[in-house]
């Protein structure tokens, strides 16, 4: 009796309001679950997926869920035939549920819900090319040789001999999709398919072409261009229409997706738009400033290091990055990390000069004259110059007697 029966809506587990996935998902959980053939021998666990089978049957379908919110289970009361619970499941096509829910969790084919025997649009065909860090940003063109199909010149597509055409298909009438039914649970359960004759095209070549045995496509080498964007980055695909695989009965081409696939930098790395790299300056340029080459995309640019630069400052060096996919006048920019280099070898000159250097930064005049007076005396310098070297110095004086 209907009054027995649980409320459909909490039988799958969810509220009045759930939307067609929804309801989709809930039952895909509980038929996994009560499934007789994961539950074999387990009477309650039928009951349960018979359940769940009705309450999904009702409220998946539109009108019949309209009804059931109006006048609940009493809106299908006295339905004729054994269905489950007292519910009509005879006039239903159960295979839309099966074929789409069971499909996926048991392995099943599903159910095509449209007539496939139409004109069709062709395979997508896909590919890669290999470009340089500074062709993807500014783009760049390559040629790519590919094996393609055609429309067979002799029999023009229809894979019959000539003089001969195709025939309608005996299996499925000419319709593409055959359909079979089977027993389940709840009756006879109609399961709509591809026809494995025709292959959904509805014909059937008796007499196959010679040129292309009975396909209708000849097969041959093609040398495509393709133009690669400016700021094309790793991954990313350039679709050129329409030369994919031939369409079925009369549809277009599919496409031709091309991915790019963008080689290593041995200085840059990318980061959407923008550039980042290193630049070496020596400890001189770091601490007395001046004019560094740093490499771009575009070539060597002169960059001008304030006097007392620490390593690992970072620059920006506007609109020297990747132009925009969509705007190629609009760029990003680059980013250089300056790294102070420090000498692994030194002379002996260089290594008295260093600690004359770290010296005078430590405030020791008196040992800093003493040198500078021995290093004058060493050029034949005359007693005057040499007493000069104890004047005081400021740093910038200091460091160029130091490594000039």
């Amino acid at each position: 009796m209907a009054e027995s029966k649980r409320d459909y809506y909490e039988v799958l587990g969810v509220s009045k309001t759930a939307t067609e996935d929804e309801l989709k998902k809930a039952y895909r959980a509980l038929a996994k679950k009560y499934h007789p053939d994961m539950n074999p021998g387990d009477k309650e666990a039928e009951v349960k997926f018979k359940e769940a089978s009705e309450a999904y049957a009702v409220l998946s379908d539109p009108d019949k869920r309209r009804q059931y919110d109006q006048f609940g289970h009493a809106a299908f009361d006295g339905g004729a035939g054994g269905g489950a619970g007292g519910f009509d499941f005879s006039g239903m096509d159960m295979g839309d549920i099966f074929g789409d829910l069971f499909g996926d969790l048991f392995g099943g084919g599903g159910r095509s819900r449209r007539p496939n025997n139409g004109p069709m649009k062709g395979a997508n065909i896909r590919t890669s090319v290999r470009i340089t860090f500074e062709e993807a940003c500014f783009g760049t063109e390559k040629e790519l040789e590919l094996t393609l199909k055609d429309e067979c010149s002799t029999c023009h597509g229809t894979g019959a001999k000539p003089g001969t055409t195709p025939e309608t298909c005996q299996k499925c009438g000419g319709k593409g999709q055959v359909v079979y039914t089977q027993q389940s649970l709840f009756g006879m359960v109609r399961n709509v398919q591809t026809c494995p004759d025709c292959h959904g095209s509805g014909k059937y070549v008796k007499e196959k072409c010679s040129g292309c045995y009975g396909t209708g496509y000849v097969s041959s080498k093609k040398k495509i261009k393709v133009s690669i964007p400016a700021g094309i980055d790793n991954g990313q695909s350039v679709r050129i229409r329409d030369k994919g695989e031939p369409g079925v009965n009369g549809g277009p081409r599919g496409d031709l997706l091309v991915e790019v696939v963008v080689s290593r930098h041995p200085i840059f790395q990318r980061a959407d738009m923008d550039i980042y790299s290193t630049a070496p300056i020596t400890f001189t340029q770091a601490a007395l400033g001046g004019d560094v080459r740093i490499s771009t995309v575009d070539g060597d640019v002169l960059y001008t290091v304030k006097p007392g630069t620490q390593t690992d400052t970072k620059v920006r060096l506007r609109g020297k990055g990747v132009p925009s996919l969509r705007n190629k006048a609009v760029r990003g920019d680059h980013y250089v990390t300056l790294v102070v280099q420090v000498p692994s070898k030194l002379t002996n000159e260089q290594r008295e000069r260093l600690e004359a250097f770290e010296r005078a930064m430590n405030g020791n005049a008196d040992v800093s004259g003493a040198s500078l007076d021995k290093q004058n005396k060493e050029k034949g310098a005359s007693g005057e110059a040499g007493n000069s070297g104890h004047k005081k110095k400021g740093l910038k004086e200091k460091l160029n007697d130091l490594f000039e």
